[in-house]
């Protein structure tokens, strides 16, 4: 994200503490080619902003990116009056002169980061944008709850049912300082790591109100059997003996899916996780690869529709076949979290975490040894 503002013109800079400062400019500088890498969040929250750009922009990114679905940003840029030459990655983005806005209808039951990709950036053109949603219900809409919230923040006005439609009134967006939240969903295979060992792990600095979708966790781990509370230090999940199985709809929270799935492989009783088949067009068809990895493993997992079913069996890694990561940072996650418990699991590429989580091994590993600080 860093790089594709910076390729616009965008003047970010890193401090050694860690902070990021995104300096005031004249503008958003077009000729310029975006990588996206891997990441959703650049491949749809950067072309509507690319559109204020005063000239072309290019995109494309990783192989896999390049089959992940953007139709529905896409056609509501072209609704906005760009031109694009490409239906996917990689495509070229040709703005508006005059950014007028206006009025989008979308199918955003993909991703909810068609519409907060849209909304981000809708203050800067000269009607705002009204997102209307026209199709089976969002997923992950804290996610969305999330953005509209930001944009407050920043003076921003946004009126919504919250699930239908969003409008996103023209005007500044007044800058500031502001404190990013620890990151939740990775937070999660930590707290797993004590549900599936019966150990003991707290995160601290988890907020006690949040709108990110990973709190959901605290919920799930209490039906499965584990013991959460909140104290000085932080959140601390305590495992039991046996991991109970659970029926969980995880449509808002889909990115708790790898992680759930590798709890109910190890529980004690059958699970059925549902409302995530928008999980099909993520990094890898996350249901699909869960469940040829847990499969061989031996365990038994039955692809739904939405969902998955998970009838816990013995499971036994295969000295000669590797947890297979997809280049999937939540599955590379997974298999850590199974290996706690199955001996001799390699996972292929743990370098898959360093999408949003770059010390994951070294994080890991000071976990086990109880000094993770």
């Amino acid at each position: 994200m860093v790089g594709a503002l910076g390729a616009m013109g965008v003047p970010v800079s890193r401090a050694p503490t860690g902070e990021l400062t995104v300096a005031a400019h004249s503008g958003l500088r077009g000729g310029a080619t975006v990588d996206c890498g891997l990441a959703g969040t650049v491949m749809r929250f950067v072309p509507p902003l690319a559109a204020l750009a005063d000239g072309p922009v290019r995109f494309d990114g990783d192989q896999r990116a390049r089959q992940r679905p953007m139709s529905a940003v896409l056609a509501a840029l072209r609704t906005l009056g760009c031109r694009i030459d490409g239906d996917a990655l990689p495509f070229v983005l040709h703005g508006v002169p005059g950014r007028p806005g206006g009025e989008v209808r979308i199918d955003a039951s993909g991703s909810s980061q068609f519409v907060s990709g849209l909304l981000l950036s809708a203050a800067g053109y000269d009607r705002g944008i009204t997102v209307r949603h026209d199709g089976p219900p969002v997923p992950s809409r804290p996610h969305i709850e999330m953005t509209v919230q930001m944009l407050a923040d920043r003076g921003v006005r946004v009126t919504t049912d919250d699930a239908t439609w969003w409008t996103v009134e023209p005007g500044p967006i007044v800058g500031g300082d502001h404190d990013v939240e620890p990151d939740l969903s990775n937070a999660t295979v930590f707290l797993a790591a004590a549900a599936v060992t019966g150990g003991r792990v707290t995160v601290p600095g988890w907020p006690r109100r949040t709108t990110q979708a990973g709190d959901a966790i605290r919920g799930l781990l209490a039906e499965m059997g584990c013991e959460v509370d909140f104290g000085e230090r932080g959140l601390t999940v305590s495992g039991p003996d046996r991991l109970e199985g659970v029926d969980a709809d995880l449509h808002d929270v889909g990115e708790l899916t790898p992680t759930m799935v590798a709890l109910a492989a190890l529980a004690s009783g059958p699970s059925r996780l549902r409302g995530i088949a928008h999980l099909r067009g993520h990094e890898t068809d996350r249901l699909a690869a869960l469940a040829t990895e847990i499969a061989a493993l031996g365990g038994d997992v039955r692809e739904m529709r939405d969902g998955l079913e998970i009838h816990p069996r013995p499971l036994r890694a295969e000295p000669d076949r590797p947890w297979g990561a997809y280049a999937d940072h939540r599955m590379a996650t997974a298999g850590a979290i199974l290996g706690l418990v199955i001996p001799g699991i390699a996972v292929d590429d743990i370098a898959a975490t360093t999408k949003t989580l770059p010390e994951f091994p070294a994080r890991w590993s000071e976990m086990l040894a109880g000094d993770a600080g």
